[in-house]
């Protein structure tokens, strides 16, 4: 495996990066990783390995880069999710397609990377994310894949339901059965939107597990059973997708 940290350019600084790919069989096709909002850590450059290493270029940038490049959610106190959530209001819509056109402009540039080839999977305040990257890249994104996405029906214009129409690929949706931040209304709006749309999907629900049950360190929260699972819903839906000979 090859990892870089880099920075990628983008209109508004310096957004620094984990890129992740195997060494031989170039180019290889891309995967966007859009983080949670605990922030750029060890634990989600263990799942892009995990990713790099069936033969995808994984880009996991840092959200958060305006405001800090090193900001990691180390306690979950009372002032420590204040600060988190305080982060994650600063990221929008236009954040999104700003930080996600520098991905492409990055990718385009790579010679591992095969940049007809993209997908897109974000996890919990990085649902929305990957609508909105791909409402706005409808010709360079091929899939996308939300893990328990938190907000994904509001009453913004903006809301990634309303999306739907803008989406032209193939979209997957793992929801917890326990998650306050999509409740099952909410994800009933989203498969209404998606289905009104005609865009292909899949809303998954997965029983008996919690938001966050992907991360080996939730404590408590991890399932591995239901983490298994997830992967293997995402690579299925990679292989469908990003195979250059589509």
């Amino acid at each position: 495996m090859i990892e870089h940290h880099i920075d990628i350019p983008t209109a508004d600084g310096a957004m620094n990066t984990f890129v992740v790919h195997p060494e031989e069989g170039e180019p290889f096709p891309v995967v966007l990783f859009y983080m949670d909002a605990p922030g750029k850590r060890e634990e989600l450059h263990d799942m892009a390995r995990r990713i790099a290493a069936v033969g995808y270029y994984v880009v996991l940038p840092n959200l958060y880069y305006r405001h800090s490049r090193d900001y990691r959610l180390k306690e979950r106190t009372e002032p420590a999710m204040a600060e988190m959530f305080e982060l994650m209001r600063t990221l929008d819509a236009a954040t999104t397609r700003c930080d996600t056109e520098a991905m492409l402009r990055f990718v385009d540039a790579q010679p591992y990377a095969e940049p007809a080839c993209i997908g897109a999977v974000g996890y919990c305040m990085s649902g929305p994310f990957v609508m909105w990257a791909a409402a706005d890249f409808p010709d360079r994104i091929r899939c996308i894949a939300s893990i328990h996405g938190a907000r994904m029906a509001t009453e913004a214009p903006d809301s990634p339901h309303r999306m739907a129409p803008r989406i032209h690929c193939e979209c997957y949706f793992a929801c917890a059965e326990t998650d306050k931040w999509a409740s099952p209304a909410d994800i009933e709006k989203l498969q209404s939107a998606l289905q009104e749309a005609g865009t292909a999907h899949r809303i998954e629900w997965y029983p008996g597990v919690e938001h966050g049950f992907v991360f080996p360190t939730r404590v408590g929260v991890y399932n591995q059973t239901a983490a298994e699972r997830h992967w293997e819903r995402l690579f299925s839906l990679f292989r469908r997708t990003l195979d250059p000979t589509l």
